[in-house]
């Protein structure tokens, strides 16, 4: 099983990053009060599928409705490995037309097979069409008692205000890049996967919030790596380029010296390496001189390591505010 399965959350708790949405729905369950549609908007990976899998097995577990789902139940056994019966996920991307929509509306009338509730969890609700979300409509405005709809959208503002209107919305946030360090140091442990900080904070900034990125990250890593995980691991495997290589790239430049940036470009393009992540991670860094320009206070915008910043810091002494911004510009 790969780890970002394998290690998937079973209970709210267990949820990393997202306190505002699960400390509600445990006090909406605590005092009754579940909504019958709820749609979670926000970035890949951040746990929007795997919180509506918690929530119906919070409603359905055997000790429930509960906020701390047992796990041990018949009903938590079988949602946890996907063959519930009561639990139906439909993709949105594949599944878009009038006519799925239709059977949803023939199926719902039906009671669950063995818990409280039929949840229908629809993934990628925005890619659905104008006539099925119509379709749609008359059933979230009189759903059956035994009925709850999830929607995940990573575009919340494509779906129709006549559904979002009849819906709770919840916004998942992405994952402070600690949050990420600190699931992939348990996970590592776990295990038994040798890898080094920098590499862990390598892997963090690269999965851009999503918590399932990383440790897709880590898990190909350790099917790379033979022995210890280091930082010229991630960099090879991503294909990003690394500090210290852009370091000395922004020192160079700052020295007026063409003939290096000229042979270090060729030389990532000899290596296969993609042009375009090469150009992002230098605006990424020039970006992160500019923040670092204005001072100590705004330290905890940029994602790098205490060393890393000293070495961003000096550099950008070097330069004046307008130089920092025609650089971006000409990139």
């Amino acid at each position: 099983i790969v780890l970002a399965r394998k290690w998937r959350p079973k209970d709210f708790d267990e949820v990393v990053g997202q306190e505002h949405v699960t400390t509600t729905l445990k006090n909406a369950i605590k005092q009754e009060r579940v909504a019958h549609a709820y749609i979670f908007s926000g970035p890949r990976g951040t746990g929007k599928t795997t919180t509506a899998r918690i929530l119906t097995k919070a409603l359905n577990c055997e000790k429930g409705p509960t906020p701390a789902p047992c796990n041990k139940c018949s009903s938590c056994v079988e949602i946890n490995d996907g063959r519930s019966l009561d639990i139906i996920e439909i993709d949105g991307a594949s599944n878009r037309g009038i006519e799925e929509i239709k059977n949803l509306r023939e199926s719902i009338k039906f009671s669950p097979q063995k818990g409280r509730y039929k949840v229908y969890i629809i993934d990628e609700v925005h890619m659905l069409t104008a006539e099925a979300f119509n379709a749609l409509l008359k059933t979230l405005e009189e759903p059956p008692a035994h009925a709850k709809f999830i929607f995940a959208t990573t575009a919340p503002h494509k779906v129709l205000k006549t559904i979002t209107s009849r819906c709770q919305r919840f916004d998942f946030r992405r994952i402070s890049s600690n949050d990420i360090i600190e699931k992939l140091k348990k996970v590592s442990k776990a295990e038994k996967i040798d890898i080094d900080e920098k590499a862990l904070f390598s892997i963090a900034r690269a999965a851009s919030g999503s918590m399932r990125d990383a440790e897709s990250i880590l898990d190909q890593l350790n099917s790379f790596s033979k022995g210890k995980i280091i930082l010229e691991n991630v960099n090879n495997v991503l294909g990003v380029t690394g500090q210290e290589l852009l370091s000395e790239l922004v020192d160079k430049i700052t020295q007026k010296d063409t003939l290096f940036a000229f042979n270090l470009i060729d030389r990532i393009l000899k290596e296969g390496r993609d042009l375009q992540q090469f150009l992002i991670d230098l605006i990424v860094y020039i970006r992160n001189m500019l923040i670092v320009k204005q001072g100590k206070g705004l330290y905890g915008l940029v994602e790098l390591l205490p060393e890393e910043i000293e070495k961003v810091a000096v550099q950008a002494e070097r330069l004046t505010v307008e130089e920092i911004l025609l650089s971006l510009i000409h990139i």
